[in-house]
């Protein structure tokens, strides 16, 4: 398991949860977009094909990568990755963008044993409009069909269900931020990446369930006030969240979530408790 972080204690935010050392309330200067090239070399052949189709009829083609080194009788973590708008379509390809091929990154497989989900949606996953300061997200109907796959993956492989956590960018931030209203207790963390929050009034779904969210103070595409008023939200509620702002960054991912280990490390440690 991941060490955790040596100064992750000063960060602790409500109810016991811990914030990534890295992620401070101060913005972060210095640190441009992830460049193109970043994950050139990931073999995108390293996740396996499949395909779901949902109660509804919904079909969901999708890549799974699996743990390096799994081993028998052991469960580990699944993360399930959503794609942004330019991964929509049915070729089960395009959603592998950068994020999604990091985790595929031989240190990063090695050091982060899981399995990674992304599926891929023919339309959009989340909805809000044009860049507005008032905007928020939400959740279009594919949005069920790739939660109740991850919980297909779950029960047909050795996952360990206290550490299903949900990540993305763009749209597929958005599509983070809104899986714990959609399934309740089924997310141990979520981290959205230059998504837009949903309305406060889904506040209470998060409770429990820890958030980083990192957004560039000058993306006029998701523009950062969504995530602004959200967190708010969240700890007015005594939420457990984190929002990382990235000073001058448009709506690019930053360079500093690959390889990343400061976010992932936290991710890893995050646990769904049982129920009292």
């Amino acid at each position: 398991m991941p060490l955790r972080p040596p100064v992750a204690l000063l960060m602790c935010l409500a109810l016991a949860a811990c914030a990534p050392a890295s992620a401070t309330n101060a913005p972060v200067t210095g640190v441009g977009p992830l460049a193109a090239d970043a994950v050139a070399a990931v073999d995108a052949e390293l996740f396996a094909r499949g395909s779901f189709t949902a109660a509804d009829g919904t079909v969901l083609p999708y890549r799974i990568l699996p743990p390096r080194h799994a081993r028998a009788g052991q469960r580990y973590p699944l993360v399930l990755q959503f794609h942004g708008s330019g991964g929509i379509g049915t070729d089960n390809a395009a959603q592998l963008d950068r994020l999604a091929r990091s985790w595929a990154m031989p240190a990063t497989r090695e050091r982060y044993p899981a399995y990674v989900l992304v599926p891929q949606f023919a339309g959009r996953s989340a909805n809000y409009g044009p860049a507005a300061a008032d905007q928020a997200a939400t959740a279009a109907p594919q949005m069920h069909a790739a939660l109740a796959l991850a919980r297909h993956v779950a029960a047909t492989h050795p996952i360990d269900t206290s550490r299903i956590y949900a990540v993305g960018f763009s749209m597929g931030g958005s599509a983070a931020w809104l899986s714990p209203t959609l399934a309740p207790g089924q997310f141990a963390a979520i981290v959205s990446i230059a998504g837009i929050a949903p309305p406060d009034s889904a506040a209470s779904a998060y409770t429990h369930v820890p958030v980083l969210a990192m957004h560039g103070d000058t993306d006029d595409e998701n523009p950062i006030t969504a995530d602004r008023r959200f967190v708010r939200a969240l700890h007015a509620r005594g939420g457990q969240a984190v929002l990382r702002e990235y000073r001058g960054l448009a709506h690019q991912p930053p360079a500093d979530i690959v390889p990343g280990t400061w976010w992932r490390d936290w991710l890893f440690q995050q646990k769904q408790m049982p129920p009292r």
